[in-house]
């Protein structure tokens, strides 16, 4: 700590000048958060960018706090699709201990039954996922920590002095997820869409079965 930051510190402890210390903090409060929101949109731009270059079909959206207003917390990618049940990229920040930290992995859209989570394709993606030692649970076909902490101050400075570089570290955690398994999360959703196909009667088969019913009876 340098001798400016101390002398600031031992300003700020003192007993008379403790409105002032309250309100300097709910001033950093109010520009950690802006910081944050920020990272996560133009972490949705870079991601949106990558997903037209290798037109991908996903659908990209930001994640609010439910019980904070005007407060992002991540993002996810879910298929375009109208299925009940999926399986969704997402990357999303959550307290541990007394900081935020960025995880990210492959979720479920709702919890699944265990003859959808046992279904083959979904098998071999979450062995796959696995033995790259992404973690596993009910919520989550696989999900991991990374090492950003998004409120705190070594990654608020280095996103103030390297924007680009620290975004493209971060986006590149989802490129990889993409890339490689993006084909298999794709097939393991299709092999989980509970869209049953259409059962066609035409009208000449209606009237067969109708006949055959009346000659019967």
């Amino acid at each position: 700590m340098s001798n400016e930051e101390q002398a600031v510190l031992d300003f700020f402890s003192k007993e008379e000048n403790l409105s002032l210390a309250l309100s300097v903090a709910e001033l950093v409060d109010g520009k950690r958060q802006h910081m944050n929101n920020q990272f996560w949109r133009e972490l949705q731009d870079q991601i949106s960018r990558f997903l037209e270059e290798h037109q991908l079909s996903w659908s990209l959206a930001l994640t609010e706090d439910r019980n904070t207003p005007d407060c992002l917390v991540g993002l996810h990618l879910h298929p375009m699709s109208d299925q009940s049940l999926f399986l969704r990229l997402m990357m999303e920040q959550q307290t541990m201990g007394e900081n935020l930290r960025i995880y990210y992995g492959v979720m479920w859209s709702a919890t699944p039954s265990p003859d959808k989570v046992n279904i083959p394709k979904v098998a071999k993606l979450r062995e796959a996922l696995l033995e790259e030692h992404f973690k596993n649970n009910e919520n989550f076909l696989a999900w991991n920590w990374t090492s950003y902490h998004p409120r705190r101050k070594d990654f608020l400075l280095r996103y103030s002095t390297e924007c680009n570089a620290l975004l493209d570290e971060v986006c590149g955690l989802m490129r990889r997820l993409l890339l490689i398994h993006g084909e298999d999360i794709n097939s393991a959703n299709l092999a989980l869409s509970d869209v049953a196909p259409a059962i066609k009667v035409s009208l000449d088969q209606l009237r067969s079965t109708i006949s055959k019913n009346s000659l019967l009876s």
